[in-house]
């Protein structure tokens, strides 16, 4: 046995080792780099065909095959692992527009080879061909699909290329990451010019567009863009979108619209594009939209009838449009709606340090500054900076090169004070709130806790409010668009959850704009998709997602008969935090031989083995009862399943300060070495099956990591607060007493 393993740890050193041959030459010489790029790929494809560069699944497996295939001038076998790929990332031909740069690129080769004519010839024949083909639902998204930088790719080859000097061989990763950086630029430079004139011809053949500035009565500037189809001349309703992400998404989305026959209206924000105004996102929405709808519904293309959908900040700029409700607003389908002062840019009044990523991604330029935003290397040096530093929060876009007065101000309003309840409907403005709503948003979506907010406010304060849910198994992305197959990168969801959420939309808008039928899933309020069992559940309200609970207490399986029970002893566990130590190694809880989560920070606590299968449905809430020996801190809770497989399966989250706990907008600090009692409100909402033979880790702890603003627990505002504040470590006694309570649904 001791000798197999040796045998095996051999091979797979030999794997690890494996190197390719590359000619120094083809790094500066590009006639020499045009002959060596096939022959590297045609290496790879058998290495990674044998397994042995492991993928997370088939989808990541079919997503590398078919680009190395392409550098191999392999196009035939490239066009059908492409297909495969698409039919894997999502089901019904939803993703038939996926990596369609490299489609065209591979099928306009194929047709140079077989045919011996131009490439231009060929390309525009691939073009015409694939665009005919394509579901009407999907035209929009060809000019997003297309949109590749031919700049950006140039210079990403030559960073690659820049590697290999003064080397002969490269491992697999290395040679993978050239081969990739090689085919987006010989595709984009390739088919760029010519297929953007192209789709502008198709796009002008089928569709009316304009772009035209509206001037506001108080002196501001907004860029609308405007799309219909030809075909359509008799007024319609108008699906409007408020998009501070100005750009190519204002053709998508006003296309969008247009291709479910009404007409698309996209209103840019102030400061973007043709605006010269202030750009202050969030704080005019409400005061600036309700002049937008006015003048859309007076306009001759529209037939009186307005309503409002987009994800993210499109569906915050919703519900601030609803904060004064116009009249020809008939309906609105926030999606993903950023829950503002709620979910973003403080979580549960915890400030992230992506806040200042996104400000400075939608102020930079007047349209969005994608290359800064997707600069992960820089974005990571500047908070493992400020991490690592020991300085305040309030200093982070200091560190970033870059201040920010928008930055600074949010950081001024730590609860969720009136600068933050101006911009949306606060309490009673949602009695106010009768028109038809339908809101979307999935379990991994990280406005979550932001969308499920306006929902549960609204039926708060108008009992009769025809307002429907929509929650499943979905990311941010996914539930603004469609259904992944895989989610998080391996886990496959239901083929029920696979859905089209714009032809649920759209038939929501069809519904209400022009008395269609209701959408099939809309069997009552809420409805949601119960993952690992392929249905869905419609329930009158959010706590009847569950029909009873289970209150996991702070204790151990293994010293108690069941967590499940109140403890007859009280007693607690003790947790120490050094808030100086920036060195900290990572901490992990081991399950199995292979397994293990990530506690950092954070205790563990282990339930008995469940001896029959159980529906945990909503979100977990409960009671922690702690004694520190400080004013405040944040905790940190994490609930995984933990499956027969021993494979970790994350379930929920929750942060929250302590000292905001009771009130967000009012802060009430702890009396320290005082028995204090932390409500636990605002986790993720899940649904899912667990199976039998699986069991449940919460991990407990305490946030302290470079992603999100640190507490040291003086009581003074957290953004001003440094390491040298932070004193003797922070201290906790966990009692058992205190407890998760899980939502469980019974048929």
């Amino acid at each position: 046995m001791k000798f197999k393993i040796l045998l095996a740890l051999i091979f797979a050193s030999l794997i690890q080792a494996q190197k390719f041959n590359f000619p120094e030459t083809a790094v500066t010489d590009s006639v020499i780099l045009e002959k060596q790029m096939p022959v590297l790929a045609s290496q790879l494809i058998p290495y990674l065909q044998s397994k042995k560069y492991k993928p997370k699944n088939n989808l990541d497996f079919s997503d590398g095959l078919f680009r190395l295939q392409i550098v191999a001038k392999e196009y035939k076998k490239s066009l059908s692992t492409l297909a495969e790929n698409r039919n894997q990332f999502a089901d019904h031909n939803m993703a038939g527009y996926r990596f369609l740069g490299y489609e065209l690129y591979s099928r306009a080769k194929m047709l140079e080879t077989e045919g011996k004519i131009p490439f231009s010839n060929a390309l525009q024949t691939a073009f015409n061909q694939k665009y005919e083909s394509l579901p009407i639902s999907l035209i929009p998204k060809v000019g997003l699909a297309v949109n590749g930088s031919v700049s950006d790719s140039r210079k990403y080859l030559k960073k690659e290329l820049d590697k290999q000097k003064g080397k002969k061989t490269m491992d697999f990763a290395t040679a993978f990451a050239l081969c990739r950086s090689y085919l987006n630029y010989k595709t984009y430079s390739s088919i760029k010019p010519q297929v953007t004139q192209l789709l502008d011809v198709k796009e002008k053949e089928r569709f009316v567009m304009e772009t035209q500035d509206l001037h506001l009565k108080n002196g501001n500037t907004l860029t609308m863009t405007i799309v219909r189809k030809k075909e359509n001349t008799s007024p319609l309703p108008v699906i409007l979108t408020n998009n501070i992400y100005a750009g190519s998404s204002d053709d998508f989305f006003a296309k969008r619209a247009a291709v479910y026959n009404y007409v698309g209206a996209v209103v840019n924000t102030r400061g973007k594009r043709n605006s010269n105004d202030v750009n202050n996102p969030f704080e005019h929405e409400s005061e600036d939209i309700y002049e937008v709808i006015d003048w859309v519904s007076k306009q001759p293309w529209c037939n009186g009838k307005v309503g409002m959908i987009g994800g993210s900040y499109l569906g915050f700029s919703q519900w601030a449009a609803v904060k004064k409700l116009h009249p020809a607003l008939k309906t609105i389908v926030p999606q993903v709606a950023v829950g503002i002062g709620i979910d973003y840019p403080a979580q549960n009044n915890i400030f992230m340090n992506y806040m200042l990523q996104w400000i400075q991604y939608v102020t930079n330029n007047k349209l969005t500054d994608e290359q800064d935003f997707a600069n992960s290397t820089k974005w990571d040096s500047i908070n493992t900076k400020w991490y690592k530093s020991g300085q305040s929060f309030r200093s982070l876009d200091t560190i970033s090169g870059k201040p920010s007065k928008i930055f600074q101000r949010w950081l001024d309003h730590p609860g969720y004070d009136q600068y933050w309840q101006k911009m949306v409907p606060y309490k009673e403005d949602y009695s106010k709130i009768n028109i038809p709503i339908l809101t979307t948003t999935g379990y991994y979506d990280d406005d979550q806790i932001g969308a499920l907010y306006y929902f549960k406010q609204h039926h708060q304060y108008n009992k009769n409010a025809e307002h429907y849910l929509v929650m499943g198994p979905y990311n941010h992305g996914g539930a603004q668009s469609f259904g992944f197959t895989y989610q998080n990168g391996q886990q496959p969801i239901d083929p029920v959850a696979r859905i089209s959420i714009d032809d649920l939309a759209f038939s929501w808008f069809d519904y209400i704009l022009k008395g269609g039928k209701k959408p099939d899933i809309l069997k009552d309020r809420i409805n949601f998709q119960v993952m690992s069992t392929n249905t869905w559940k419609h329930v009158a309200s959010l706590d009847k997602m569950h029909t009873s609970t289970l209150k996991f207490y702070l204790q151990d399986h293994k010293n108690v008969p069941s967590v499940f029970n109140k403890p007859d002893t009280k007693s607690f566990t003790k947790q120490t935090v050094d808030f100086k130590n920036r060195d900290q190694k990572e901490s992990y809880y081991k399950i199995g031989k292979k397994d293990s989560v990530k506690a950092t920070n954070s205790i563990a606590f282990e339930s008995e083995i469940f001896d029959k299968d159980v529906i945990i449905s909503g979100n977990f809430s409960g009671f922690f009862n702690v004694s520190i020996n400080k004013k405040d801190f944040d905790t940190d809770t994490y609930l995984y399943q933990i499956p027969p497989n021993g494979k970790p399966f994350l379930l929920s989250t929750h942060i929250v300060r302590a000292s905001y706990a009771k009130n967000n907008e009012v802060r009430q600090l702890l009396e320290p070495n005082t028995i204090e009692q932390i409500p636990i409100n605002n986790s993720y909402f899940m649904s899912k099956k667990i199976e039998k033979g699986s069991k449940l880790l919460l991990l407990v702890g305490v946030n302290k990591n470079l992603n999100w603003q640190i507490n040291y627990g003086t009581g003074k505002d957290v953004s001003d607060e440094t390491i040298k504040d932070s004193g003797e470590p922070l201290e906790i006694k966990w009692y058992n007493d205190s407890y998760v309570e899980i939502p469980v649904y019974n048929e």
